[in-house]
């Protein structure tokens, strides 16, 4: 491939590497490397798409995801469950050292996030072995501690059950979660089992676990919370419900977003994996000051509000923006002594620092399209039988329905001799026409390989993926992250302000359900939990 040079330490501007294309790079970056490679794509949709794409040409290469967090910085939520465990599984992974060739894909908000000390991960890891000894008190306390909670079944990562001589835990990673068979203190068996059917999966003989929580909540990190919470906001009262629960070591809403304070120092994802080359996504500057310039309007926001001691709940009180993130000048100095790429689209003016790396964004049908007499298809046919002259061609649909319908519709233009492909590696000989699933936006061109996506023939597609619907216990942990004051917006009733929780009974069985004061009635309101779908 053109442009390419020996990984060395400094900053080089890699132009002519599209999306789609990029995935390649890395591929290619890695193998030179021989050991992992960080990807930072400047948000959560580009993750998702280079994941994709790295799966085509590269499906056995490990891929390692370290996602940001899912809530806004200084929001009164925590994280979701599954991404800090996402988050948690790939830093227990690096902890220990990690030097095997793998992508380590993340996003900007992710890298230029603070996360605790390698060395914390490495001392809070746990492990225990078929035959050998368990003490239940003792290992209920240690998940506790590292963010697990107790549910009576389990689904999702960092949740764990306990039936007499059984406990199930959802540990972070891909593995799934894992049922421990104890014969008083004697762990007998541990299997991993889906849990959907709850059906064993597989037997292991050993079980390691990491913490759940970027927040560790023992008596060391609950004093030095304390601690630093009094020499930065004053001496807390019994109106303060954050400092109240972390005292008595009960999680809290929204508690991560003072990490800092739990911890002696924190470190970034680079520091646990030194010297790894980055490879950062085009606009990636751009995303970094935005984010940035965010953060200081939010914090601003909260502090304003602190020094106003507002009277409508509890007042907010922020942490300074630099003790958990990364200015822009604080990350580009953590890069310095590791090869750093900035990857472009298009290509760049060639000199000292500025390689190119040979591939071009491909065609777009968009003037066939709006073209009534222009046979869109006939096009298409057109363009692939010129581009087969200089290798292969791959057309890449969102899913094998697509595809089919794709391989018709060429079929009628002539060209029947598609073939369905799951890998670049599927691809025999040069000049042939190849059909893969593959979610790519737009195609490119790159010396021995044509992509046309179907969007570059189709248009943007106008049919999404449908929202996840949330289940009902969801909308339990979001009423758990109000505070009395917040102004709520219910589905029948309105705008109101939350009041708090209210007990009532239904069917002979209390219930907790917030209570709201409508702006418009002078009457209370108790509302119950919506079903699942309302807003």
């Amino acid at each position: 491939m053109a442009g390419i040079v020996p990984l060395t330490p400094g900053r080089l501007v890699v132009g002519g590497c599209p999306e789609g294309f990029d995935a390649r790079y890395l591929a290619q970056t890695i193998g030179r490397h021989g050991g992992p490679v960080i990807h930072v794509a400047r948000d959560d949709a580009r993750l998702s798409a280079l994941r994709a794409s790295l799966r085509f040409f590269a499906p056995e290469l490990p891929a390692l995801t370290f996602p940001a967090w899912d809530c806004l910085p200084y929001d009164r939520i925590s994280p979701n469950p599954a991404t800090e465990a996402a988050r948690m599984a790939t830093l227990a992974a690096l902890a220990d050292g990690f030097d095997r060739p793998a992508a380590v894909l993340t996003t900007v908000n992710a890298v230029t996030q603070r996360v605790p000390a390698c060395a914390v991960l490495r001392g809070a890891s746990f492990t225990a072995a078929v035959g050998g000894r368990l003490d239940m008190a003792g290992f209920r306390g240690y998940l506790a501690r590292m963010g697990f909670q107790q549910v009576p079944t389990v689904t999702e990562p960092g949740e764990f059950a306990v039936r007499g001589g059984i406990v199930d835990i959802f540990p972070p990673g891909p593995g799934g979660p894992v049922r421990l068979d104890l014969f008083g203190d004697v762990l007998e068996t541990a299997r991993r089992f889906d849990p959907e059917t709850q059906r064993t999966i597989e037997t292991v003989g050993r079980v390691e676990l990491a913490p759940v929580s970027e927040v560790i909540l023992d008596e060391a990190s609950i004093q030095r919370f304390r601690t630093r919470y009094r020499e930065t906001f004053g001496a807390a009262g019994t109106d303060d419900p954050l400092y109240e629960a972390v005292s008595a070591g009960r999680k809290h809403q929204g508690y991560e977003h003072w990490l800092p304070f739990y911890h002696e120092r924190l470190e970034t994802l680079l520091d646990y994996l030194p010297g790894a080359p980055v490879l950062l996504d085009e606009a990636f500057e751009a995303a970094h000051r935005a984010r940035w310039e965010a953060l200081s309007e939010q914090y601003d926001a909260r502090a304003s509000a602190l020094r106003a001691k507002s009277k409508l709940g509890t007042v907010y009180k922020p942490s300074p923006p630099d003790e958990l993130y990364l200015a822009p000048g604080v990350f580009a100095a953590a890069l310095a002594g590791r090869p750093a790429h900035r990857l472009a689209a298009l290509p760049q003016p060639l000199g000292p620092g500025v390689i190119d790396a040979g591939g071009r964004i491909g065609r777009d049908f968009a003037p066939e399209r709006q073209n009534e007499a222009v046979n869109l298809f006939d096009a298409l046919a057109a363009h692939i039988k010129g581009r087969r002259r200089a290798g292969n061609v791959v057309v890449a649909s969102y899913s094998k329905g697509a595809r089919e319908r794709l391989a018709g519709l060429l079929a009628d233009s002539g060209l029947d001799d598609a073939v369905p492909i799951a890998k670049a590696a599927d691809m025999q000989g040069t000049g042939g026409l190849h059909l893969a699933v593959w979610p790519l936006e737009h195609g490119f061109e790159a010396p021995g390989l044509t992509v046309v996506a179907e969007q570059d023939v189709l248009g943007d597609r106008l049919i999404r993926a449908p929202r996840r619907r949330r289940r009902a216990e969801n909308f339990l942990t979001e009423a758990a992250g109000l505070m009395a004051g917040d102004l709520v917006v219910h589905v029948d009733h309105g705008i109101g302000r939350y009041v708090g929780l209210e007990t009532i009974t239904a069917l002979g069985a209390p219930h907790e359900c917030p209570t709201m004061r409508s702006l418009f009635l002078t009457m209370s309101l108790a509302v119950s939990t919506p079903n699942d779908g309302d807003t």
